[in-house]
């Protein structure tokens, strides 16, 4: 048997979330573009004990879309997630282009990937939402942003960074880096697989995960490790806050205090955990994104 890696024991001791009920959802139409499917939790109580919680920030609801990470869908993702968010916000949670049930048609582009951001939006007739992304996502958020300011009230970005390949002109530093990333998002489901199949009865995770192809995964990495925000990161001028996954491999801790530092005025959140954290240490992940997202709603409409 092949020898495990750090990653692949470290995986191991963890445990994966519980999948809880999942909400429903449905494949939506984006004209012009293409069919996807989505989740959309509604607007979130306003009953008493919806008044009384210390937890709700806004009087009126926000909408929070979640943006997934490589190689995963929106639901696998964000599931630990869902219950603490929906409670708060309405969410809206879809697969990305190449990925689960998500626009297959055409090249893998970030700025398409952005702009379904927006067509989504206008589907719901939502006009303005807050993005948070994970990995992948982080960067679909901050183009998202930089093309529809108008519509992109705030950022909640994790395990993210501005940057891959250190040296982006260069064409064997972004080869490296789209092959890095493909590996790391490959052993990343592996665990995760594993994880879920002890502990996990039924076989929603592993439709999730056969939804995506590797194929896809390496095309898609391929064109993440071009991407660089370092030029125009420090003009973003929404409330940001940025969830670190301080025991990360794949995107190292420090790029992404990095990143927080370079988005004026936003606050940051550690977990200490890895990359798969979403899933694989959700118990700490949850409370910093449902703060980190408190911090952001907050900050909406205030003068800066």
């Amino acid at each position: 048997m092949a020898r495990r890696t750090a990653l692949d024991l470290l995986g191991l001791m963890l445990k994966a979330a519980p999948v809880p009920d999942i909400p429903p959802g449905r494949m939506v139409e984006l004209p012009g573009r293409g069919r996807t499917y989505l989740v959309d939790t509604g607007e979130p109580p306003r009953g008493p004990a919806a008044a009384d919680d210390a937890d709700r920030i806004a009087a009126e609801p926000q909408t929070v879309i979640l943006l997934h990470a490589l190689a995963c869908t929106g639901l696998l993702t964000w599931y630990p997630c869902l219950a603490g968010l929906r409670r708060r916000y309405r969410v809206i949670v879809y697969d990305q282009r190449w990925h689960g049930q998500g626009i297959k048609d055409g090249p893998f582009r970030l700025d398409d990937c952005a702009d379904d951001v927006a067509a989504v939006a206008d589907v719901l007739g939502i006009d303005r939402f807050v993005v948070a992304g994970y990995s992948m996502g982080t960067i679909v958020g901050q183009l998202a942003w930089q093309r529809h300011r108008d519509r992109v009230a705030g950022l909640v970005l994790c395990a993210g960074a501005t940057h891959f390949a250190d040296e982006p002109r260069r064409q064997d530093a972004v080869r490296r880096a789209g092959s890095r990333l493909t590996a790391a998002a490959e052993r990343q489901r592996r665990i995760i697989a594993q994880l879920l199949d002890q502990t996990v009865d039924d076989r929603w995770a592993w439709r999730q995960f056969r939804s995506t192809s590797g194929s896809a995964v390496a095309g898609a990495a391929a064109v993440i490790a071009r991407f660089d925000s370092r030029p125009w990161i420090g003009e973003v001028d929404v409330p940001t806050a940025v969830v670190v996954t301080a025991r990360d491999r794949l995107i190292l801790p420090s790029r992404q205090r990095a990143m927080a530092r370079a988005i004026p005025r936003s606050t940051s959140y550690e977990v200490a955990a890895g990359h798969a954290s979403c899933v694989l240490g959700a118990e700490r992940f949850r409370p910093a994104l449902l703060a980190a997202t408190a911090s952001v709603s907050s900050r909406i409409g205030v003068p800066r």
